[in-house]
């Protein structure tokens, strides 16, 4: 199957922002909320550095907020974040008691209701040469979780296996911030459910979502709409997480997001062996970047995998740029194990 370049109908929700708005400091509330609200429709980020601009990712952009209000592209004349604002937020999304997130701060990260994502920079707390937790915060990347249902619409009938009744091995690449969770989310949505346009029955999904943004997951229940007939592992570790769901909730489809480690790849192995269908993202933005390294060479070997989707910003984020069959590898230069 040949290229197929494809876009989503659906949009995402104007209003996804403000969950985040009552976990920011006064300041920082006041500063946003006078950004023109054409775009903060688009508000993909939050970047807080201490001592650094104020700095909002948006479409693929980055701004900058002056400090009397409106936007920059140029960080000069931008809002100054000071230790105080990162403090506050700190405190908010902590319920004001930071020990009681030891667990989500060994990770990196704080999954907010809605399923926004907090990442957090700062000093390192070891213990036996791991990581126990973070102090002396220096930063904060508040990701909004922007949930599209319809993206998927006119891809999921490229994705459907009518002679298995099933969906085929399929794997979504692109580079960062060209939404490749979004899209998956949507599909894991509409594969759950089933599409009866497409004479397709809904399955049972399995999702590993170690990083809380599939299903953005708050204490563990899924945020978003993944469908009726989906099981969520949140926060667990991707190989061992699909291991669990093989072994205990009988899935006909495992999805999860930023396969790159061999353990990965081998864990997927497994799943193949059980007749267990998979729909993963990797970071990439071609075929041959992906053959260069090590496991995802091993992986696209196996010549299990039978569908690739592209995505990239040609036609706005999450624009499908390609739509490939696992034939097309030998034009990556793929050289293929027999069966």
């Amino acid at each position: 199957m040949g290229g197929l370049p494809l876009t989503g109908p659906g949009e995402a929700p104007a209003g996804a922002w403000r969950d985040i708005m009552p976990f920011l400091s006064p300041s920082l509330k006041e500063l946003i909320a006078g950004v023109p609200p054409g775009y903060l429709a688009q508000l993909e980020e939050i970047r807080l550095r201490r001592d650094k601009p104020l700095m909002l990712g948006m479409a693929g952009r980055d701004f900058f907020v002056r400090k009397g209000g409106g936007l920059e592209t140029r960080p000069e004349g931008g809002y100054i974040v000071e230790a105080g604002d990162l403090e506050k937020v700190i405190q908010n999304i902590s319920g004001h008691s930071i020990y009681a997130l030891e667990e989500e701060l060994r990770n990196g990260y704080i999954t907010l209701p809605g399923g926004h994502r907090v990442g957090l920079t700062g000093k390192a707390v070891l213990a036996g040469g791991r990581v126990k937790t973070l102090k002396h915060f220096s930063g904060l990347n508040i990701r909004v979780c922007r949930e599209i249902k319809g993206i998927a619409d006119r891809v999921i009938k490229h994705l459907i296996d009518y002679k298995a009744d099933n969906v085929y091995h399929t794997v979504i690449f692109s580079p960062p911030r060209c939404g490749k969770t979004t899209l998956l989310r949507d599909l894991v949505r509409l594969i759950s459910n089933g599409v009866p346009g497409l004479n397709f029955p809904g399955r049972t999904v399995g999702v590993v979502d170690e990083r809380s943004e599939i299903a953005g997951c708050h204490r563990g229940v899924p945020q978003m709409d993944v469908g009726v007939r989906t099981d969520v592992l949140d926060g667990c570790p991707k190989a061992q997480g699909m291991m669990m769901l093989l072994r205990a909730m009988s899935p006909d489809i495992i999805v999860t997001d930023e396969i790159g480690k061999m353990e990965d790849v081998q864990a997927l192995e497994e799943v193949f062996n059980a007749g267990v269908r998979v729909i993963v993202t990797i970071h990439g933005s071609s075929l041959q970047e992906l053959v260069n390294r090590p496991a995802l060479k091993y992986l696209l070997q196996l010549n299990i995998i039978q569908r690739f989707v592209l995505l990239g910003r040609s036609r706005g984020v999450g624009t499908v740029e390609k739509i490939l069959s696992g034939n097309d590898l030998p034009r990556a230069g793929v050289k293929m194990c027999s069966n």
